[in-house]
Parts: C-alpha cells; structure tokens; sequence
C-alpha cells in the first residue's frame, strides 16, 4: 500500500507545473475578458473587445496539380478597441497550415494571415478549413480554401 502511495505521491509532483512564465510574458487579463457570464452579457466590456474583420475569407486557388503547394494571404484588421490576439491556427487536416502573427495586433492595425495547402496525395475537389481561436468577442473565426487538383502528369 505504501509503494502505491508513493508512486501517486510522485506522479502528481510529476505533473505540477513549476515553471511559471516570466512576468513579462504574461499577458495582462483585460486582453482576455470574457464580457459573457450566466447573468448575460456586460455591454460596456464587449464594446471594449477587438474586432477580427477580413477582407475576404474564402479564396479558391483553381486548378493546381497533385504535390503542389500553394500559399494564400488572408487579409484582416482590428477594428475594436483593445488590441487582438490570435492565440491558435489551425488546419482541417495536415495538409493546410496557417502561419498568423504571433503578437498582438492594436486597434485600428490590419495584418496577414498566410494559409499553406500541400496537394500532395489528393486530387479532385478540395475545401479545407483554418480555425481560428481569437479573444474577440466571437472568439472563433474560420477561414476556408478550396482547389480542383488534377492528377500529375
């Protein structure tokens, strides 16, 4: 009984973390208030949120050729007023990649959002997605590509 003591003991010191990171890399709580709660919604903080407006978000690459990789740059800007962080990016599958800055963009600030599609293995009609996870209001944004990939030659 006491080696299964133990080993919990251990295991849960194991999964402690107990590097914080460093103060300066915290980012402060305003920029990720949730203004949403059970008793509704605070007007006066969601009106403070960021806002993620794109230019466009689909983009259809047309024909391309199996093993070809193509890159396309979504647009967008902050409209709100606090500044925008996109805290993840990611693919509907392994073949899509979304490269999204990784600092925060400030209010009135526009950016790009470069969405890599690998068409090696695929042919025929292709729609992929880019899930975005923001702290806006809305919290998450979507962005979709498509292309015909014809069989390479």
């Amino acid at each position: 009984m006491k080696q299964y003591l133990l080993i919990a003991v251990m295991a849960l010191a194991a999964c402690s973390d107990s590097k914080q990171q460093p103060d300066d890399k915290k980012l402060p709580t305003s920029l990720v208030n949730n203004p949403r709660s059970a008793e509704g919604v605070d007007t006066v903080a969601a009106a403070m949120k960021p806002v993620m407006e794109f230019k466009d978000t689909l983009h259809n690459f047309g024909t391309i050729h199996e093993n070809e990789v193509v890159a396309y740059e979504f647009a967008f800007s902050n409209t709100g007023k606090s500044p925008l962080i996109i805290s993840s990016a990611s693919g509907s599958c392994g073949c899509t990649v979304a490269d999204y800055p990784k600092e925060p963009v400030l209010p009135g600030q526009a950016a790009t959002m470069k969405v890599t599609f690998n068409s090696a293995g695929k042919q025929g009609h292709q729609e992929k997605t880019v899930t975005l996870q923001t702290n806006t209001l809305r919290s998450t944004h979507l962005l979709f590509i498509q292309a015909e990939v014809e069989k390479k030659k």
